[in-house]
């Protein structure tokens, strides 16, 4: 696999609606779109850090600095022979995941374009259909949020995850469940609660939820451990499962009944696959959540999806949902059933809208092969 180039791309996306976690509001988004060329292909990825060093420590501004500093001259120096050993150029960069899993993401879909082998295929992936979940950002009022609700729930998405924090928890799920009773509903935390709130995220096990997601610190294993031996609600881990030893090590401790699996948190598809594959064998449930992406990091979560321990709806929703349009053609798009038919078209199964891209650009730099 010879590349001949490498391409990165900052454009900016307005989102149709605010989202609001418990670290903040997004209302735009500055994405980092990676273009590798070579052999007559190209291939594309996405790096999903957020704008400010709040879910975990990159941003996009440290993304480029690493990408164009350090680890795409490094692979422009060095013969690539897969996608999934490309990562042992850049292994002697410490973190940075989210940086590095979307040049890797983008050497996926290249190799599997170069192969004429749809990426899910590619990365061993064996459903054709996924089910889609939404995730819902708190809201100004409860009675906005009910109605956010019984929209998604009109979709067709098959579950429903709101975002919680103190002050907006067990208030607000009376109300949720009092309106729908049934729905499959899980919360996430975005690490917005200690161990010493053990007793008041206790009172969530009386909504029956399908999980609480990253209840406690971001890097904490232990305590999510302690927490789960005293909680029925299963913990998902999200923020604390960043490589593969931490998965073993969740699963060894008891920290977590699910894991989510993010593919720029975890730095691409070779990390996702060591880490699906750990949960695979300890029986813990994996899906797939989402990062505001545009079209390209949606259809990798899409191929993402497709491995076979991803049994639970994921985050992984229309295009629609967000963006007046998307960088991709067709744009993603989830059926009356509430799931997302898996593209068998080579590559990720999208092809980048590039013309719309370089109007959403603005900042660019090519690197070029050497050797």
């Amino acid at each position: 696999m010879k590349l001949d180039f490498i391409t990165l791309r900052e454009i900016r996306m307005p989102m149709l609606f605010r989202f609001e976690t418990s670290f903040g509001q997004t209302t735009d988004r500055r994405i980092i779109l990676v273009e590798v060329s070579g052999e007559g292909a190209a291939g594309w990825g996405e790096v999903t850090a957020g704008e400010g060093p709040f879910y975990n420590e990159e941003d996009t501004d440290t993304a480029w600095h690493v990408l164009s500093t350090f680890v795409i001259p490094k692979v422009l120096d060095e013969p690539i022979q897969s996608a999934a050993s490309a990562s042992g150029l850049w292994e002697p960069v410490r973190g940075h995941r989210m940086a590095t899993g979307g040049l890797e993401a983008a050497l996926w879909d290249w190799e599997a374009r170069l192969a004429g082998r749809s990426l899910s295929s590619l990365i061993g992936g064996t459903v054709r259909e996924i089910p889609c979940g939404v995730s819902i950002g708190i809201q100004s009022t409860v009675e906005q949020l009910l109605e956010r609700i019984a929209s998604e729930l009109a979709a067709g998405y098959q579950r429903i995850k709101i975002k919680i924090k103190p002050g907006w928890d067990v208030e607000v799920l009376d109300r949720v469940r009092e309106k729908f009773p049934r729905v499959p509903l899980m919360v996430d935390a975005n690490s917005a609660y200690t161990l010493a709130d053990r007793g008041h995220l206790k009172l969530l096990d009386r909504f029956y939820l399908m999980m609480i997601e990253q209840p406690l610190a971001h890097d904490d294993l232990l305590d999510h451990a302690k927490l789960q031996q005293y909680i029925d609600t299963p913990i998902c881990l999200d923020e604390s499962i960043r490589t593969l030893r931490h998965a073993e090590q969740a699963a060894e401790i008891g920290a977590c009944r699910i894991i989510n699996i993010k593919l720029g948190r975890v730095g691409g598809f070779s990390n996702a696959r060591h880490i699906h594959d750990c949960c695979r064998d300890a029986k813990i449930p994996n899906w797939c959540g989402g990062m505001l992406e545009s079209g390209i990091g949606r259809a990798h979560n899409v191929a993402l999806s497709t491995l076979p321990n991803f049994v639970l709806p994921g985050d992984v929703a229309a295009s629609k949902r967000y963006w007046k349009r998307d960088v991709i053609t067709p744009e993603v798009e989830v059926t009356p059933r509430g799931s997302i038919e898996v593209p068998d078209r080579p590559g990720m199964g999208y092809e980048p809208d590039t013309a719309h891209i370089e109007r959403l650009t603005i900042r660019k730099e090519t690197f070029t092969c050497r050797r």
